[in-house]
């Protein structure tokens, strides 16, 4: 009898799209010591017992400064990934659309972590995201932003 590898933690995931009056989406550059630097919507893993909404709006403030209602879920997307901690993780990603009219980014909510591998954010238009560079996740994010997609 042969033991595998031991089962992944189920990673449960806000991940907030921001639109701002121009269509361009909010996005976040993690640099991560031994990777490749990859771009990354707003949110975060919720708390024990916490609902996906009730992430999706405190990670919302956390990470932006945006007090907002994150809507209802438009997609749920299930990646398996690494964490920027390096744990193995199956994910299970929520995905809320909140649009803005504010640009202005308030990163002073930051925890340590997040100050050390987010140091950047910038707003993309589509055309941009097709072509940028670096990896960005979700891979479909562009259909994610359109008002009719919902998963």
């Amino acid at each position: 009898m042969s033991i595998g590898a031991p089962a992944k933690r189920i990673r449960r995931a806000a991940r907030i799209i921001v639109i701002d009056q121009h269509d361009r989406l909010l996005m976040f550059r993690f640099d991560v010591e031994g990777r490749d630097p990859f771009w990354v919507t707003a949110g975060g893993e919720c708390d024990p017992d916490e609902s996906f909404i009730d992430a999706a709006r405190r990670e919302l403030f956390e990470e932006t400064g945006i007090d907002a209602d994150p809507g209802e879920q438009i997609a749920r997307i299930c990646p398996e990934f690494v964490t920027v901690e390096g744990e193995p993780v199956k994910a299970d990603e929520r995905y809320f659309r909140v649009h803005v009219r504010e640009t202005r980014i308030d990163t002073s909510n930051h925890t340590e972590l997040e100050q050390r591998v987010m140091q950047e954010h910038r707003w993309f238009t589509q055309e941009e995201l097709r072509a940028w560079p670096e990896a960005i996740f979700p891979e479909n994010i562009a259909e994610l932003m359109k008002e009719d997609q919902v998963q």
